[in-house]
């Protein structure tokens, strides 16, 4: 597994990652109906290439199979392939983000507890909760910063 920062943000690259976001989305928003994912991810495409820094981790076959993006010190996404799930490629990438590129802080769904265990046990911690998500929709966001002295070799 290889890990990159993307500068070339390419239509078959945005494609294959919002592949990757999409079946990502389906298995760990259950809160999210057909409909919501299907508007939802008109937007990915241009978050994917508005995003301050991408990163992508690729196979040894060069392919990507999961991706952060991020911004300012946050976090603003983190997708696995399904396929790629609990092999420790979620831990290399935020270890990459806090290391690299300053990551100290994100949001996450409150509907997504897995996700939410995940920034927890990488050591951040819940500091505002907000009752809608960005867009004004229904999902409460649990804000979280990362704790002192919680850098990548510190765990």
């Amino acid at each position: 597994m290889r890990i990159v920062r993307v500068e070339e943000r390419h239509p078959i690259l945005i494609h294959a990652l919002l592949d990757i976001w999409e079946r990502s989305v389906r298995a760990t928003h259950l809160f999210l109906s057909d409909g919501e994912i299907e508007s939802i991810k008109e937007y990915v495409p241009r978050a994917l290439t508005g995003v301050e820094a991408l990163t992508v981790a690729e196979d040894e076959g060069g392919r990507p199979v999961a991706f952060m993006g991020t911004e300012n010190g946050t976090l603003e996404m983190l997708f696995i392939a399904l396929e790629e799930r609990g092999k420790g490629l979620g831990k290399r990438l935020l270890r990459y983000g806090i290391d690299h590129l300053g990551v100290k802080k994100l949001a996450v769904n409150e509907q997504n507890p897995q996700a939410k265990g995940f920034y927890e046990h990488m050591g951040f911690r819940a500091y505002k909760r907000t009752e809608r998500d960005e867009q004004g929709g229904p999902y409460p966001l649990v804000y979280m910063r990362l704790r002192e002295g919680s850098g990548a070799f510190s765990q």
